[in-house]
């Protein structure tokens, strides 16, 4: 086992060597295919969900009304008493009412959900 891992690390050097030369040609093209790829995948792995992601938000934020049920980013679940350009006032409880950012409201809940998690 041992002659085989010397023989190879005598041979891994050369080889390596050698095909860095004969690859010296064509090195410039293959490592904008290399670039573009890498560019490909950023893009459809973190950039695109991502902005779908926010695009998704803006329009979730922008139809907030009165009387909507939301939970925030905190997990906290009201109803929407008032919307204003950047706040909101959620109903949290009987007569306890917060004003919470907009950019705070995570997802709309359906109807009856606070009713029936009280119950």
């Amino acid at each position: 086992m041992s002659k085989i891992l010397l023989l190879l690390a005598a041979y891994l050097p050369v080889s390596a060597f050698a095909e860095g030369e004969a690859a010296a040609g064509g090195a410039g093209f293959e490592q904008l295919i290399f670039l573009g790829g890498f560019v490909l995948i950023f893009y459809f792995l973190m950039w695109r969900p991502q902005s779908k992601r926010a695009k998704e938000h803006k329009n979730l934020l922008s139809s907030l009304d009165k009387g909507v049920e939301v939970v925030t980013s905190g997990g906290m679940i009201g109803k929407v008493t008032k919307v204003n350009d950047e706040f909101v006032i959620l109903k949290v409880a009987e007569n306890v009412e917060m004003p919470m950012q907009k950019q705070a409201i995570a997802a709309v809940l359906p109807k009856g959900t606070i009713k029936s998690i009280k119950e």
